[in-house]
């Protein structure tokens, strides 16, 4: 079983983030302005040895450093979100910047974030950015020359001669199977066996159409916060949580919304069963604060020690059963969920990783 990692590339600039966000945006401004909403909140995170990269450097330097330290800590590849809205490209600068750099020793995959872009961070109303739509084949066709070049590349992960194309929601492409039929004929022209389809299962579903896909990841957090908490656990959660947004809307106080005991969402990801057509996931640490304020969701009493704990059970189920184990994420700075060093833990996250890898290992 392998180690994935999601990547988000939102840590560079772009003329549509500085449209709707402000001039010079990036993931970072959200990080830094953090503020603590309760006792012992640990914001704003800061990376160690204030390193606040640009993923639009073209010399990529820092996705050299990244490959180093997730081989060194057991990370087997990264997989890579990608926004593609009917041929218009959002953050895809870092991506193509590994793609031409064949030095950089990582492997890589492509997670289509195929969701809607909303406004409705730092407690804005909800408003639509750039709609996700689907097209018609010459679409298809022209997303499938860009995708390509990377399937091409020898660092892409592939199972049985077929590039890995995760779909975050696929059940959302009411076109998928003609989508999937050209792409497929259109991979077996490069010499490929056609695609190999990943599907996330997410809090709000999963694909139903089992004949399109290959496999499904379990995107946690949010699955099992939704769908796999004890009624007890999840009426308690929500009734704390419309105490507090009351508190916040008619008495103007500023308590953090949403608040959940990591162990407990631990203990549901470990004893979940999962179906053989799919792949465990779970999370080092979970705050979205930095984006949505009092209005957003921290997973309390995180701790790399809990995660070491927590990752080697997972480890010791599944090693010898899945394909991949997905960690949420790499380096979402921004909900709080990363993997990278930060000045509390610097490389502990990191080392749980490796230790739960190589602890299993040895026990075997």
């Amino acid at each position: 079983m392998k180690v994935l990692a999601f990547y988000l590339p939102q840590f560079h600039e772009t003329e549509e983030n500085n449209i709707w966000w402000g001039k010079g945006y990036t993931e970072w401004k959200a990080v830094k302005g953090a503020k603590p909403l309760f006792s012992g909140h640990k914001e704003p995170r800061v990376p160690l040895n204030d390193n606040y990269y640009d993923l639009s450097d073209k010399t990529a330097s820092t996705w050299k450093w990244q490959s180093e330290l997730a081989k060194k800590y057991g990370v087997y590849g990264f997989c890579i979100y990608h926004y593609w809205f009917d041929g218009k490209k959002l953050l895809e600068k870092p991506m193509e910047i590994l793609r031409n750099h064949p030095e950089i020793d990582i492997n890589y995959s492509i997670c289509w974030a195929n969701e809607t872009w909303s406004r409705n961070w730092y407690g804005q109303n909800r408003t639509v950015l750039i709609e996700q739509t689907y097209g018609m084949e010459d679409s298809w066709k022209n997303h499938f020359d860009y995708l390509k070049d990377f399937f091409l590349d020898v660092r892409y992960i592939k199972i049985d001669n077929k590039p890995v194309l995760h779909i975050y929601r696929s059940q959302d492409i009411p076109c998928l199977p003609e989508m999937l039929s050209l792409w497929n004929r259109l991979a077996k022209e490069l010499g490929f066996d056609g695609l190999y389809i990943i599907s996330g299962i997410t809090r709000k579903g999963e694909e139903t159409r089992k004949n399109l896909i290959d496999n499904q990841y379990y995107f946690n957090p949010g699955f099992i916060l939704k769908k796999k908490l004890d009624f007890g656990e999840y009426l308690g959660y929500l009734l704390k949580t419309a105490v507090k947004r009351f508190s916040n809307k008619i008495l103007r106080a500023t308590f953090l919304e949403h608040l959940i005991n990591i162990e407990i969402i631990y203990r549901h990801i470990e004893c979940e069963s999962i179906p053989d057509n799919a792949c465990p996931c779970t999370f080092p640490q979970w705050d979205n604060t930095p984006r949505t304020g009092t209005s957003g969701l921290c997973y309390k009493n995180a701790s790399p020690k809990l995660f070491e704990n927590h990752f080697s059970k997972l480890y010791k189920k599944y090693k010898d059963k899945k394909e991949f184990i997905y960690i949420n994420a790499w380096n979402e700075w921004g909900e709080g969920a990363y993997l990278e060093p930060d000045t509390e833990y610097e490389y502990q996250y990191l080392e749980a990783i490796k230790k739960g890898i190589n602890d299993e290992e040895c026990a075997c």
